[in-house]
């Protein structure tokens, strides 16, 4: 429920009530008031969320007319008294109006809003230049990613082309000033190889899709959801956000200094993915929740924008998706490695001449121009009444390996490296 203050000019307050009455408002209260100029009537009222939207436009007609909406939850509690529980339990979604206006409130100023892009593009070099988990989540935390990225779903929700040029600004202006960040200290730091976590955090799984889908789901959802009924915070859903576009920024960053081309190229493409990936989902639910071109309170919105926005941006995602999946391996590294590696699994089980222990399946950084190096390393434990050398099991499945992901046309070099384990000669005496 939410409570309206709403003053208009004297003998409009029965008025009000009676619109008030028509969208089942509860605990109404007029009285007479003087404001600096005229006399007024103030009413105070209590309404559920879904109808906010539909009272405000009812009351449009009522010149000179002012409303204060207080943002936040309350329980109107009014006869019958055996109905309390059912009163408080009615939880509802907010009103379109109020997801708008909450999307807008969530953008600070432009230098509160650079100054977090800044930190967060420092922690996110320190976390990629030292390896650190914590603190990659630490810069998603901060990384004011999720206003932006919310807004220009809502614009495109709306259909405002105002909204969605100055988000886009914010959006992209933050990016720059965390990939602006991320480069100067490699530069300043003279770092002249990249890590681990840069590799890894630059590599694109053939689902990486889902990342931004549902992040743009939670964070429109999260605006959506009255705060009583929401179980997530706000914090945590635009950390997600974040974490869609945060370490790929930082990577293209601090690849720039290095001359890393592939590295960056990866990066941007992860972040345009991100980006066309929130932008769709969240604009979808926003829509399911009510958003629309015009509404109470607001009328500067175009229909025919939502469709053409919506539309080019899903063209430009399946292009990229198109894109990701034609040019194997390139775009889907982590994804291939783990199907290798259950196919080496598979082709161990095969040649029954040992038991498979542990796979380790990863690509190698390109240094090597125009090959795609796949790096196999293999443990395997002899199989019992298997009668051949270790040498001979560790060549025959080598070559059984090698040969699969060959055939199968991975487009990789395998480079195989299989260990045949013995098994203990206690364990072996005791059988």
């Amino acid at each position: 429920m939410r409570q309206l203050q709403i003053r208009v000019p004297q003998g409009c307050g029965q008025q009000v009530v009676k619109i008030a009455q028509d969208y089942d408002a509860s605990n109404l209260i007029q009285f007479e008031a003087k404001d600096p100029a005229d006399p007024v009537d103030v009413v105070f009222l209590h309404v559920s969320n879904r109808r906010v939207e539909g009272l405000l436009e009812a009351l449009e007609s009522i010149e000179n007319l002012a409303v204060t909406l207080i943002p936040r939850g309350v329980m109107p509690l009014h006869p019958p008294i055996a109905g309390a529980p059912d009163q408080v339990t009615e939880v509802q979604p907010l009103s379109p109006i109020e997801i708008f206006l909450g999307g807008l409130q969530s953008v600070g100023s432009w230098r509160g809003f650079l100054g977090y892009a800044a930190l967060a593009g420092v922690v996110v070099w320190i976390g990629l230049f030292t390896n650190s988990n914590f603190l990659l989540i630490a810069a998603m935390m901060i990384a004011p990613f999720a206003g932006p990225a919310m807004n220009v779903a809502l614009a495109t929700a709306r259909g405002d082309k105002n909204l969605l040029k100055r988000s886009l600004l914010r959006y992209f202006s933050a990016l720059a000033v965390l990939i602006a960040v991320t480069a100067c200290l490699s530069l300043i730091m003279q770092q002249d190889m990249t890590t681990p976590f840069m590799v890894e955090n630059s590599q694109i799984s053939s689902v990486a899709i889902l990342l931004p889908l549902a992040a743009g789901a939670s964070g429109a959802l999260n605006l959506a959801q009255s705060e009583r009924s929401s179980l997530v915070a706000g914090a945590s859903v635009g950390m997600l956000v974040a974490a869609s576009l945060a370490p790929p920024a930082g990577i293209i960053g601090m690849s720039i200094p290095l001359g890393r081309w592939d590295m960056i190229v990866n990066g941007l493409f992860l972040l345009v993915l991100q980006l066309f990936g929130i932008n769709v989902s969240a604009a979808i639910m926003f829509r399911v929740f009510g958003v629309r071109a015009r509404g109470a309170r607001y009328d500067r919105g175009t229909r025919k924008l939502f469709p053409i926005s919506l539309g080019l941006t899903t063209v430009g995602l399946v292009a990229l998706l198109i894109l990701q999946f034609s040019d194997a391996p390139n775009f889907q590294r982590p994804s291939q490695a783990q199907r290798i590696n259950a196919d080496i699994k598979e082709v161990v089980a095969n040649s029954n001449l040992a038991e498979f222990v542990e796979g380790n399946v990863r690509f190698a950084q390109p240094n090597i121009s125009d090959q795609n190096t796949l790096l196999v390393v293999v443990y395997v434990q002899s199989q019992e009444g298997v009668d051949l050398s270790t040498e001979e099991i560790r060549d025959r499945l080598t070559g059984a390996i090698q040969a699969h992901i060959l055939q199968e046309d991975f487009n990789v070099i395998p480079l195989v490296s299989v260990t045949v384990l013995e098994t203990p000669d206690f364990l072996e005496n005791s059988r």
